[in-house]
């Protein structure tokens, strides 16, 4: 016989009780049947938990042992229950999108089309500089949708256990002040900038080594790169102190201008990602349709990116 959560009921209720007739009397049985299920019960245990005698029973060493484990384990369990029932009611009752993203315009303009179009369903937002912590999160069922981006055509995490689907892929452009010597160009060849300290946000996809490999075909190493938050890339920007990597959809920012590379050899995909087996998946289609009008729009706001959009031969990928 396998020990069962409703074997460590009885057993607390009869230390609770003092007596295994008064046992009985709390859990609604008759106090032979009671008498032979502890047996029972001792025997899959290995040993008497009770000591019996004329004032009714006292637990044993081994007893003590067991109800000291069942005080935590019973406690615990129901817990979870109504944790559990708690939380499957505010599900079905909530209905609404728990999106997480990495940097970039896209989160915020995917939030403002679902909140216009469900009304009545709560949007909330996760932000991590880490695609795998975004992932991971909506393969534990944390989140219900990721918006993340690759570089090129490299493999998103967690693709064994999340649907991913293609957004939109964007040539990377660079960042320049207003005065640089490139900052009127149309385009600008990634070897013209080889003397340049460059700057970036962080992640944990292999954006960096692609970049370096790029670098490298351009003829030269980078001599330092800054990875840092995107207020301080455009700051480091502004200053003349780096020049930047960037989405093709940046927003348009007072004292910078954003241009292509020449030959596009850097590309990002955006993807979002949900577990085929939730809610998620039902509405999928729907978030995606507006994750892609988010990122329409995002282009529509870049003059150079609608620029580059319009020019002969215009691909990624």
């Amino acid at each position: 016989m396998d020990l069962e959560l409703r074997h460590l009921k009885t057993i607390r209720a009869i230390a609770d009780a003092g007596s295994l007739t008064k046992a009985a009397t709390a859990l609604g049985l008759a106090q032979p049947a009671l008498s032979a299920q502890l047996k029972r019960i001792e025997r899959t245990l290995g040993g008497e938990l009770f000591e019996r005698g004329r004032f009714g029973v006292r637990a044993t060493a081994l007893g003590e042992f067991v109800l000291a484990r069942a005080r935590i384990v019973l406690p615990a369990v129901s817990g979870l229950q109504e944790e559990a029932e708690r939380f499957s009611r505010v599900w079905q009752d909530r209905r609404g999108f728990r999106l997480g993203g990495t940097h970039g315009p896209l989160l915020g303009g995917l939030v403002d089309r679902l909140a216009a179009a469900y009304p009545d369903h709560p949007v909330s937002t996760y932000t991590s500089w880490s695609e795998r912590d975004i992932a991971s999160q909506v393969a534990d069922v944390r989140l219900d949708f990721a918006l993340i981006g690759t570089c090129g055509a490299s493999t998103p995490p967690e693709s064994e256990r999340l649907v991913w689907r293609e957004v939109a892929r964007d040539p990377v452009f660079v960042m320049l002040a207003t005065g640089h010597p490139q900052a009127g160009a149309s385009e600008v060849e990634l070897g013209e900038l080889a003397g340049e300290a460059w700057t970036d946000v962080p992640g944990d996809g292999c954006f960096g080594d692609c970049f370096t490999a790029a670098c490298a075909r351009a003829g030269f190493t980078p001599s330092s790169v800054y990875e840092t938050d995107t207020a301080s890339c455009v700051h480091l920007v502004q200053v003349g102190r780096a020049v930047g990597l960037c989405r093709a959809t940046f927003p348009p920012t007072e004292g910078i201008v954003t241009l292509p590379l020449a030959g596009a050899p850097l590309y990002w995909r955006h993807l979002l990602g949900w577990h085929p087996e939730t809610y998620a998946h039902d509405t999928a289609a729907g978030v995606l349709g507006h994750a892609r009008a988010a990122h329409a729009a995002a282009a529509a706001r870049s003059e150079s990116y609608s620029a580059w959009l319009a020019s002969p031969g215009a691909d990624v990928g």
